[in-house]
Formats: C-alpha cells, structure tokens, sequence
C-alpha cells in the first residue's frame, strides 16, 4: 500500500496536522523524513523497514548511515537526512539548559556518549563538566586527532572548567582501532592531568576510552589512583 492509498486524513503529514507531532508513531515520524518510496515500498513500508532492522527506536541514535544504506529502499540520500535530524535532535537535547543528566558511573557516561564516536576514523577527545551533584553541566569536544601531550594542552581542559564553574572533569576519548587499551601516552597525560586537578581543587574523577561496543575505565581499573 502507497501513502496515496491511504485516506488523506490518516497519511502522516496530515496527521501531523490534526494530531500534533507528539502523537504520531515512530513509524509516522520516520516516514515524515523518508517523504518518499520506491517502486517497491511506500514511505511507511520503508519506515518499518528501519523499525524491524534495529529492534528498538532507542538504538535508532547509534546507527550509521553506512548501516542505514544497507536496509533495501534506503540510498544515500535517505540514510543522510535520517542521520542528520537524528544529530540535529542530540544537539538540542544536550545544549538544553533544562537538561540535567546525572551521571553516576562509568557505564552510564559510556552508554550516554558512544553515539559521538560511531564511525569516528580519528581520535576525538571530550570533556564532561560535572556539578556538585554529579550533574552534567556541558559536554565539550576539545581535540581531534592523534591524542598526545603536544596537542590536547591541559590548560584548554581546565579553562573551561573554570568558565563553567565545574566541580569535577571526565575525560573520554576514542581508539578507531577498537582497542581500548590505554597507551602510555594515554597513561601519562592521564596522571598529569590528575596532579594539576588535584591542585585546582577540580579533580578528574575518570578517563573513559571508547572501542568497539566497549570502553575501558581508569577509575573502575584502579589506574586512576595507581598512575
């Protein structure tokens, strides 16, 4: 069945209208983006399509368009307008002021910012600022590139601790090779880091290194307080 063969009012653009967005399926928002079908699936086939493919909407925000292209109907240009409202969406939602995720351990901080690296060929590193109540106050990418001394500066990590009146850093940065054995470059810049912390009163409670679907924490290593 083609959208134009379902009752004008039922089609989701319509819907859309007469309900509001909050009340429309997944199927009916994915089928919005989509906007059109091919020969052999209307927009709402292809939509379900994604919904089977991934098993849940939650995941939806982890899938690349590599990924999304491998699904039968999805090209290039369908797979690109999906990734980009679903980054568009992140953005919005991680720069609310109204947003307060607490985040309580090394699990959480990881299940929260994998989606950054998905497809990452170099190594980027981010910073998250902490309140007093563990509460993230801002995520913030700072280098990209081959993590070493000569580029990530400590200097740019605290100036923005400080700008954002943070109680406590976590570090996190990803290996393209999937390993997430720290180097001893990571272990180095890991400790100094720690000592000037330790000396501003802005401690680095953790420093995550992401893989393939797995991270590797100092803190729940011990590293963290055996460098």
């Amino acid at each position: 069945m083609h959208v134009k063969d379902i009752p004008k009012e039922e089609r989701p653009r319509e819907r859309f209208l007469k309900v509001g967005v909050s009340n429309l399926t997944n199927q009916e928002l994915l089928s919005i983006l989509i906007k059109t079908g091919t020969k052999k699936y209307s927009a709402m086939d292809l939509a379900l399509k994604i919904l089977n493919e991934i098993g849940n909407i939650k995941i939806l925000k982890d899938v690349n368009v590599s990924k999304l292209m491998n699904i039968e109907g999805i090209g290039i240009v369908k797979a690109i307008e999906i990734s980009t409202a679903i980054e568009l969406g992140k953005r919005i939602y991680f720069n609310s002021p109204n947003h307060k995720e607490k985040l309580i351990n090394a699990n959480e901080i990881y299940n929260s910012c994998k989606y950054l690296f998905v497809g990452k060929m170099q190594e980027e590193f981010y910073c998250l600022y902490f309140n007093n109540k563990q509460e993230l106050i801002e995520r913030k990418l700072l280098f990209m590139g081959t993590i070493n001394r000569s580029v990530v500066h400590p200097r740019e990590i605290f100036k923005e601790a400080y700008l954002t009146s943070a109680s406590s850093i976590v570090c996190i940065h990803n290996h393209p090779s999937g390993d997430t054995k720290p180097s001893r470059e990571d272990i180095i810049f890991t400790k100094t880091l720690i000592e000037i912390g330790n000396v501003n009163k802005i401690p680095i409670v953790d420093h995550i290194i992401v893989g393939d679907n797995s991270y590797y924490s100092f803190y729940e290593s011990n590293n963290i307080f055996n460098l």
